[in-house]
């Protein structure tokens, strides 16, 4: 396993090279239709909250399971 340093929101982070790019294929959130990124105001209080965890600690975290999901 081959790990790899780059700058992420400003912060120096470590990360597997292999995963590098595949959050958002990953991540329930991209397939949510409460998931507005763009506009806080009107997106979901668990990604805003996720968000300013991973802005906080430098960190990406894909979701994998989620009560508020929903899909079309």
């Amino acid at each position: 396993m081959k790990f790899i340093q780059y700058e992420h929101h400003g912060e120096l982070v470590w990360m597997m090279d292999e995963l590098k790019g595949k959050h958002r294929e990953n991540c329930l959130c991209y397939h949510c239709l409460k998931f507005v990124p763009e506009d806080r105001e009107k997106n979901c209080k668990i990604a805003n909250d996720l968000y300013d965890n991973c802005i906080k600690y430098s960190l990406t975290t894909p979701v994998y399971e989620c009560k508020e999901f929903e899909y079309t």
